[in-house]
């Protein structure tokens, strides 16, 4: 019940800066990271979408779950106000 809560909580957190520039840094395994910058575009019951813009016309979009921000693999901060979502 208790990781229940803390996703419950770190949903609200990601809802609060869907429209802002985030950088998403994500664990990949083997010592490989993703780190980019782009705009949280939407959220979901189960997951949020972020959306990369790289370039030459060409956009992508990922999606990551909520658990994944409790177990550590994606940590996402805010650029503007340079604030970490995570689960504490």
């Amino acid at each position: 019940m208790r990781v229940n809560n803390s996703l419950d909580r770190i949903k609200k957190d990601v809802e609060t800066f869907v429209g802002k520039r985030v950088r998403l840094k994500a664990n990949k395994g083997r010592r490989k990271t993703f780190v980019r910058e782009g705009v949280l575009e939407q959220t979901y019951p189960a997951i949020f979408v972020v959306k990369f813009d790289n370039g030459q016309n060409s956009v992508r979009r990922v999606s990551y779950s909520y658990s994944d921000i409790l177990t550590e693999t994606v940590e996402i901060t805010v650029c503007s106000e340079n604030i970490k979502i995570k689960c504490s």
